[in-house]
């Protein structure tokens, strides 16, 4: 299949490319208008119990939560002061009476909960009118009329909160784009060693990008997509397009210098075996990473199914670039792709700069004079290194495995919650107004707002009064009353519960399930809602989804491993190292990010937990590209047992032919992810560490050394299937075609530098 592919693309090159073009050009029209489509919020369930209790909430008592705090302070001035008074009201007598709902201050409302203690700060609490999606237009409107003469001026609240974390990842992108594309190229021209193919992952990347955000808008017209996943389009896009890049034009070369014939008829083969061999394991991996992304489509947040659509957006439009604009591309360069040659890459003697490697590094004659063997060995560092652990395979193993789970131990004690505005900078204006907020106004307090229907007023102080009994309760008090409209249920009740510390800790979530367990009374119902049982909510939902996340995921790898490789050995040994590495991964991630090590250095202020949306998040971005390198290597592996028969020799060539590349591919989408590392908002930078440590794990540690050392171990089990299926893929599976395998290289036995 993938032969009849790279046939056509070779002979109609120009049409491929021309075509190409021009639907990138209407994708980056179209694609350039998501920035104005996306949400600020998702991290709900919609079906929860803290989601209805707030839908009530909303419907029953609107006006009642506060969009925005605005903190007002002065050095020199008292809140009693008339000036310090002056001021904050001519703020809030100019305030549009169209955008604003209500606002609370100490001069109206004196409350002591409204002005510090030394007073010499007060807050005003303003509501927005209208619904979610008018209160985001309504704060752009606002918060340009709060500043307050002679007065410091602080604005916190969660539009506030949502409107710095736009801002800071649009800056964060800028930032890693700023200095990864940069190094990346540098690194290309090494890997690569000429202009014109180090220039091409990044025209991969790009196209994949654009094409993203086109389908990403696309959905967003019909469906909620949150303002994060750019960041994943942005990562995925450019870092899979590199990693494609590379493997399509190393193999390109490869067989550029083994095929016969006229310079056209030369390209043209060169492509045909490329896309048979290089071609058909881009597909698998995109395949296999898009399938595990697509798994966060089973999480009813939107936050996640964002990054899912994102992911899955990015990763097949590189996929699809990689098998149409890039060989079409390569079969117009053809040597051309040499060009601007850097001078390690210049030929010595005649033939081309592969061959000549390939005689120096890999092609030298076996002692014996037996060129057949020469042939069927290969020489190098990457083959040494995988016939020295397949020769201790179990040692190797055994220290390597205790190593991996040393690491992954800290997450046994991983502790959850979600985003708050910690996840900003220090520097954040949302940030330091809620620093600023809970310094000057008696500390933090967490709270629940729970709405009561069906209770009479006896039924309903009596409810209170069990709620205040709760341990650690600081006040339970009824906020409104209203007629519960369309329920039936009569009256309806807003009760507040306060408590001292942060909403997010495990404290806080007790206390919601503390909350949940009193009985409101007969014929009385009562949601609980707010951040903690926000928070309670998610956790729960994740932990009742992520088995199912987990079975789509091993089946669809198995399969699709099974249909590449025809066996059914390899998948599930692929899954169990996939999971240890992961597992330490997390380990890493839960040892920084919870427990507050590097902190200082990497720039971040500890919650004391973690974002529970995050390592699932990891898991299927993390899986899927663990896969990919999976994939590339057994597929070098595959040919070499097809041309062999000998599972040493093929694990030693694979990795001979692979292992340069792989590394390679892995730093390059390191420098990537690891700018994205850079950011200032906690859970990209949490993301981007943990992909990162996966990545370059998972690139040295598992493919160069657990991989020898199983598969040694396995033998010829390896290739095992039951009898109908290995019949089956015999007949059907995706393999290279005898032509390209009865052309094996014999100019070099290494992959071309």
């Amino acid at each position: 299949m993938m032969q009849n592919w790279g046939r056509l693309v070779a002979q109609r090159a120009w049409t491929v490319l021309i075509a190409g073009m021009a639907l990138v050009l209407a994708a980056a029209l179209f694609g350039l208008g998501l920035f104005g489509s996306l949400s600020n919020e998702g991290f709900e369930d919609p079906d929860s119990e803290s989601a209805r209790a707030t839908a009530k909430q909303e419907a029953i008592f609107p006006g009642i939560d506060v969009d925005i705090v605005v903190i007002y302070s002065s050095r020199s001035m008292k809140v009693t002061d008339p000036a310090f008074r002056e001021s904050v009201s001519k703020v809030v007598s100019g305030l549009p009476s169209s955008s604003v709902d209500r606002v609370t201050t100490w001069y109206r409302t004196p409350s002591p909960t409204l002005i510090s203690k030394d007073e010499h700060a007060t807050r005003i609490l303003i509501t927005l009118s209208g619904s979610q999606d008018e209160k985001s237009a309504h704060f752009d409107e606002v918060k340009t009329r709060l500043e307050a003469q002679g007065l410091a001026t602080n604005v916190g609240g969660k539009w506030a909160i949502f409107a710095d974390v736009d801002s800071t990842i649009s800056k964060d992108i800028a930032r890693a784009e700023a200095i990864s594309i940069p190094i990346v190229f540098i690194l290309c021209l090494f890997i690569f060693g000429s202009v014109v193919s180090a220039l091409i992952p990044a025209m991969v990347g790009g196209v994949a990008i654009l094409g993203a955000f086109a389908l990403v808008r696309g959905i967003s017209m019909v469906t909620e997509v949150s303002q994060y996943s750019i960041s994943v389009i942005t990562m995925l896009g450019m870092g899979l397009a590199i990693d494609y890049g590379l493997f399509i034009v190393s193999r390109f070369r490869e067989e550029l210098a083994n095929q016969p014939g006229t310079e056209r008829d030369h390209v043209n083969a060169a492509i045909t075996a490329t896309m048979a061999t290089a071609g058909r394991t881009v597909l698998f991996s995109g395949l296999i990473v898009a399938a595990s992304l697509a798994s966060l489509l089973i999480f009813p947040q939107g936050f996640l199914r964002s990054m899912g659509y994102g992911g899955v957006a990015a990763v097949l439009v590189a996929m699809v670039a990689a098998l149409t604009l890039l060989p079409a591309l390569l079969a117009v360069l053809g040597p051309r792709i040499e060009t601007g040659r850097m001078p390690w890459r210049r030929v010595r003697g005649r033939g081309s700069r592969d061959q000549a490697r390939g005689r120096h590094a890999a092609g030298r004659p076996d002692p014996t004079g037996d060129l057949s063997n020469s042939l069927t060995h290969a020489h190098g560092g990457w083959a040494t290194l995988a016939h020295s652990v397949m020769r201790r395979p179990v040692a190797y193993l055994l220290v390597i495995a205790l190593a991996l789970m040393a690491l992954g131990a800290p997450f046994l004690s991983a502790r959850w919650g979600s985003v708050d505005e910690r996840v900003l900078p220090a520097s954040a204006p949302s940030r330091v107004a809620g620093d600023l907020n809970i310094r000057e106004f008696g500390g933090e307090t967490a709270t629940a707002n729970i709405v009561v229907e069906g209770a009479s007023q006896t039924q309903l102080d009596a409810y209170v009064s069990r709620l205040g009994k709760v341990s650690g309760v600081q006040s339970a008090r009824p906020l409104d009353q209203a007629e519960a409209p369309k329920t039936g249920a009569g009256t309806a009740s807003l009760v507040q519960v306060s408590w001292p510390g942060n909403g997010q800790t495990e404290q806080a979530q007790q206390m919601v399930r503390e909350l949940r367990a009193v009985d409101p009374g007969p014929g009385v119902s009562a949601l609980v809602g707010g951040t903690s049982a926000s928070t309670v909510d998610l956790v729960d939902s994740i932990g009742d989804r992520l088995p199912w996340m987990g079975v789509i995921v091993v089946v669809v790898m198995l399969v699709l491993l099974f249909i590449a490789f025809g066996s059914m050995v390899l998948p599930v040994k692929a899954i169990l190292m996939n999971v240890v590495s992961l597992g330490a991964s997390f380990g890493v991630v839960t040892w920084i990010f919870q427990d507050g090590h590097l902190s200082g250095l990497l720039g971040f202020e500890s919650s004391g937990y973690l974002d529970v949306t995050q390592p699932i998040l990891m898991l299927a971005i993390i899986f899927g590209l663990s896969m990919d390198y999976e994939v590339f290597l057994l597929s070098r592996i595959r040919e070499e047992w097809d041309r062999t028969g000998d599972n040493t020799i093929a694990v030693a060539n694979g990795l001979q032919r692979t292992g340069r590349i792989i590394t390679s591919a892995a730093l390059l989408l390191a420098v990537v992810i690891g700018a994205f590392a850079t950011s200032s908002i906690v859970i990209m930078k949490m993301v981007g560490i943990g992909m990162l440590v996966a990545v370059l794990f998972d690139a040295t540690v598992v493919r160069a050394l657990l991989v020898p050392a199983t598969m040694r171990l396995l033998g010829t089990a390896n290739w095992w299937a039951p009898g109908p299926m290995r019949r089956w893929w015999e007949r059907h599976g995706i393999r290279e075609s005898a032509e390209v395998e009865a052309t094996p290289a014999r100019s070099e036995l290494v992959s071309p530098r």
